[in-house]
């Protein structure tokens, strides 16, 4: 359970109603935030870096004629700053996920911890409630990112986005991570976030949802955890560029594959030691978390969340130094 120290001071979750161009919308309604957390991103980045790297990300998201591509001009030209292109296709985080029936066995759930370097993002996290093509959903979200790592449509399902192993084409880490990074530049598929949040605009159903993340290719790998309204709708879905290895049933994942034959530097911290623990947590949507505590809750924890399709029900908190940053909030779509 995270420690609730100075709770006076602790600030809440905004909660906003959005329409299908929610990055743009929420970034108007909270650029402070947005300018709070790129400020904390690219803290150590150079100005003349992080331009270079706007110029290759958008570069890129052109030339795989990207669908969102306009609207990260438009975050971009809000923002006047360089880092928008970048982040919007940066994929550099931990988490850990449990797909698993709720205690009466009546729903499934998601539960839900992210894991990222950057400081801020537990305290800086806002929920768009999306009016999407396919039904509503919930995202918990920044301002302008066009992404989607964890969201809930009610009636439909929860989902979220574990970054996968980087494959070791030289065998050590950073050279790898340049070789991985290439790679990705070549590729003129989606990322693994833009493919997730079309799931949740267009997919009318769990079994739709399981079978776009199944065979969408995608530009990076990743691992999909996805619950639906029924018991046993739950499934862990680990996908390369254009395969996928899919677990069905309750399950939990960190950041290492389950696959057999599949190998790569596991990201983030103790793999094996939170998925472990996440197998035994409690799907009870208890705001406290009590579960929450070290190998999962870690440095790099910035945000809990479980969530309930079925009944349209979420509880979330921001986290920041292994310390709540925001109240405990509770959505009901």
């Amino acid at each position: 359970m995270v420690q609730v120290a100075q709770r006076a001071r602790l600030g809440q979750i905004p909660v906003h109603d959005v329409g299908p161009d929610f990055p743009l919308a929420t970034l108007k309604l909270e650029e402070a935030r947005a300018h709070a957390l790129i400020d904390g991103a690219t803290r150590h980045v150079p100005r003349a870096a992080l331009k270079s790297l706007d110029a290759v990300s958008r570069r890129w998201l052109e030339k795989q004629d990207s669908v969102h591509l306009a609207e990260i001009d438009a975050v971009a030209d809000r923002l006047r700053r360089p880092g928008a292109y970048f982040l919007s296709v940066n994929y550099e985080w931990g988490c850990t996920c449990r797909i698993a029936p709720a205690p009466d066995h009546k729903s499934a759930r998601l539960v839900r911890v992210l894991d990222w370097r950057t400081p801020g993002l537990g305290r800086y996290i806002i929920a768009a409630r999306v009016a999407g093509e396919a039904g509503p959903f919930v995202t918990f979200t920044w301002p302008g990112y066009t992404g989607i790592l964890q969201a809930m449509a009610p009636g439909r399902f929860s989902a979220a986005l574990n970054q996968a192993p980087m494959s070791k084409p030289l065998g050590r880490f950073y050279l790898d991570w340049a070789v991985n990074r290439a790679r990705v530049w070549r590729m003129p598929h989606v990322t693994p976030a833009h493919l997730l949040r079309e799931v949740f605009e267009t997919a009318a159903s769990f079994a739709e949802a399981k079978q776009l993340l199944i065979e969408r290719p995608i530009s990076t790998p990743g691992i999909y955890s996805i619950a639906g309204t029924k018991p046993g709708d739950t499934v862990i879905i680990e996908r390369s560029a254009t395969e996928a290895r899919v677990h069905e049933g309750a399950n939990a994942t960190a950041n290492q594959w389950q696959a057999a034959g599949w190998h790569g530097h596991a990201r983030g911290k103790d793999n094996a030691g939170r998925s472990r623990q996440m197998h035994s947590v409690s799907t009870d949507l208890d705001a406290d978390f009590p579960w929450l505590a070290p190998p999962i809750l870690n440095d790099n924890t910035r945000f809990v969340m479980i969530a309930d399709a079925a009944r349209g029900r979420i509880v979330a908190q921001g986290i920041e130094a292994r310390r709540a940053a925001t109240e405990p909030l509770e959505v009901v779509a």
